[in-house]
């Protein structure tokens, strides 16, 4: 079924809501004017068919303990597999409340205070952030400058790792330069992982967000090393503007990882989806398609419009158009 076009340029006034990247200022004391930019949310509106199913969800007034029903595990398992050919068994599965907390979760299950951590930076600072505040070493792989943007270095990564590496943290797609991996390099990386005994913790909360007719290739997907090695995690928050209905969760082939890490989130509970992220979740993946392409298209004219304002008024100002995602680096 067709959707009417969705207008995306009406212009939503969210100062004084409490929201992260409109009143940051003023909690900070600087001009109100001022957008950190390191906060990844769209100003568009969270989509009405998400909003109608939590309006509908509090028509039944009784905010009691939820189960984690079927439709909900259902409609991730179907998004994955139309959008990425990548098909997830249930049982591979958990809800995480939060993608970095899901990192700082790993970290601490799976490494100890002292081991080490691989990035590969520029990169999502949290990335950095949650192992350095958690007592773990950060070992830098960084990204190798190209003629029309970066890849990654293997040599280098080869030389850095030692026996006190356990994890690499991967952006797939990459944040904030905006790559969407190919096969190819992520085959490479997993190899490398799996022979130097390294768990990679994939975070594709952008994965459904490519451009210009880029594609997302999951990090599981692309070898038995990868799925063998992997923790992923995935949400639609980044695509449907639903951040603060934390929503995420993290997809683990392997039995052994899953065992290990499945069991301390359930011994802790933290594996319990709040009823909003069941609901969201299901409206998004179940009704986003069309939004989704629309949002995508006007997106692209966004990062256009960026690229060529700059060029022409500011040249000094290298941009790399991202292959996904909204970021501009």
């Amino acid at each position: 079924s067709k959707m009417n076009k969705v207008n995306f340029d009406s212009i939503i006034d969210r100062r004084n809501t409490n929201s992260l990247k409109h009143d940051f200022a003023k909690e900070n004391n600087l001009p109100e004017d001022v957008l950190p930019m390191w906060v990844a949310d769209m100003d568009f509106e969270t989509p009405d068919f998400i909003i109608e199913a939590l309006r509908k969800r509090l028509d039944h007034a009784v905010m009691g303990y939820p189960i984690q029903y079927d439709g909900y595990w259902q409609s991730i398992i179907n998004w994955i597999r139309d959008r990425h050919g990548w098909v997830v068994e249930r049982e591979w599965m958990r809800y995480i409340p939060g993608i970095v907390k899901g990192i700082g979760m790993v970290i601490n299950r799976f490494t100890q205070p002292g081991d080490k951590i691989i990035i590969q930076p520029p990169v999502y600072h949290p990335f950095r952030l949650v192992p350095e505040h958690n007592e773990r070493e950060i070992v830098m792989n960084p990204l190798r400058k190209t003629e029309c943007g970066y890849e990654m270095d293997f040599e280098n990564l080869e030389q850095v790792i030692d026996e006190k590496c356990k994890v690499l943290i991967l952006a797939n797609p990459h944040n904030p330069v905006g790559i969407t991996w190919s096969r190819e390099t992520l085959a490479q990386l997993a190899d490398i992982a799996v022979k130097h005994n390294l768990v990679v913790i994939s975070d594709e909360i952008h994965c459904d967000m490519p451009l210009y007719g880029n594609v997302h290739t999951p990090f599981a997907t692309v070898s038995e090393q990868a799925a063998q090695c992997s923790i992923t995690f995935g949400a639609p928050s980044k695509t449907f503007n639903i951040a603060g209905i934390v929503s995420s969760f993290a997809v683990v082939p392997n039995a052994a990882l899953r065992e290990k890490f499945f069991a301390w989130l359930e011994a802790n509970e933290l594996d319990m989806a709040t009823i909003f992220a069941m609901v969201a979740t299901e409206a998004a993946f179940t009704k986003g398609k069309e939004w989704r392409l629309q949002m995508l298209n006007y997106i692209e004219q966004n990062i256009d419009f960026v690229a060529d304002y700059l060029a022409e008024n500011l040249p000094e100002i290298k941009v790399v158009k991202p292959q996904a995602s909204y970021l501009v680096w």
